[in-house]
């Protein structure tokens, strides 16, 4: 694995066409907003996504959802997949022998930092996003093999912003009715209330999100130059597998992934003036896709490269590095 030496930052430009991209709970399901009126997609939901194109790719996810946990997984929260994990495992087990040693010198020295470690060595998300690993106690202090709790947080260097798009967007709401009863009422023939619901799109809308990568904290976590390759290709076939009826297959389409290179490791500018060097074109025309280049004139020096789905093979892989 080759170490992170250069900070990287990058923007993701996507389409949104005739689909629900991110529903609000907290508001029937409507697609997000802002109170300007400018579609949202939370970071939470985009970090997700990323996740399960690295799953599809068989890398190791700690934060697997239900119903897209990677072949073989059979473990349904967060703490049971921990301790499942043999190496783990025997971590909380040195730390707990630690204590119970209370400075005796007769158990290993080991610390919350090594178990933190151990998770980044054993998960790409983790040692990309950071973790927080608060479980609760399954075990008392003097039951065989100590407490099980843990408290732990991990910092990872991989940050990524909420997509917002430039102008507002048009939500469409349609009233829905199902074919059948959800459960068998009084009179069969009846339609039960459930029959009844809505559902929402977004017309069109042009998204954008920002991210980097910093060094600092990857020298920490161990997240490497072959990771941040990982997250580029994840990025860019963000939309693969991830089709459902909210989003229809083909409603939702990345555009470009911009990718700035620095030459040191706190970057030669600051990520909001890289990130204010973005230039998108065509945002209201849904016939054609948008246009998106760099001001170079306000980052000089700066390395950057576009990159698109035409650059990766049908496995998701880029299929030349160097374009």
């Amino acid at each position: 694995m080759t170490a992170l030496k250069n900070k990287i930052d990058f923007a993701l430009v996507f389409t949104v066409r005739n689909a629900n991209p991110n529903g609000d709970p907290l508001d029937g399901n409507r697609p997000r907003t802002t109170y300007e009126g400018l579609g949202e997609i939370s970071d939470v939901c985009l970090k997700r996504k990323i996740r399960n194109r690295w799953i599809d790719a068989g890398y190791p996810v700690f934060v697997q959802s239900d119903d897209r946990r990677a072949p073989g997984d059979s473990y349904r929260s967060l703490k049971d997949r921990a301790d499942n994990c043999p190496a783990l495992k025997e971590c909380l087990a040195a730390i707990n022998a630690q204590k119970k040693a209370k400075g005796k010198g007769d158990a290993p020295a080991v610390s919350r930092e090594d178990y933190g470690r151990v998770a980044c060595e054993t998960w790409l998300d983790v040692r990309a996003f950071g973790q927080v690993f608060a479980f609760k106690s399954g075990k008392k202090d003097d039951d065989e093999g100590g407490s099980d709790a843990v408290s732990i947080g991990i910092r990872g260097p991989v940050t990524i912003q909420s997509a917002f798009t430039q102008k507002s967007v048009n939500i469409v709401s349609t009233q829905i009715t199902k074919s059948v009863n959800l459960e068998t009422g009084a009179d069969p023939d009846k339609k039960a209330a459930d029959t009844m619901g809505m559902k929402h799109r977004v017309d069109y809308g042009v998204y954008t999100t920002f991210g980097s990568i910093n060094v600092q904290p990857a020298d920490k976590t161990g997240f490497s130059q072959e990771d941040a390759e990982k997250l580029k290709e994840a990025l860019i076939t963000l939309f693969w597998n991830d089709a459902t009826s909210a989003r229809p297959d083909g409603s939702m389409e990345v555009v470009k992934l911009v990718w700035w290179e620095h030459n040191c490791p706190n970057g030669q500018y600051s990520a909001a003036r890289v990130h204010r060097s973005l230039r998108i074109g065509n945002i209201d025309d849904p016939t054609v896709l948008p246009t998106v280049s760099v001001d170079e004139g306000s980052i000089p020096n700066l390395k950057w490269k576009l990159f698109d789905e035409t650059m990766v093979g049908p496995d998701g892989k880029l299929i030349d590095h160097e374009q």
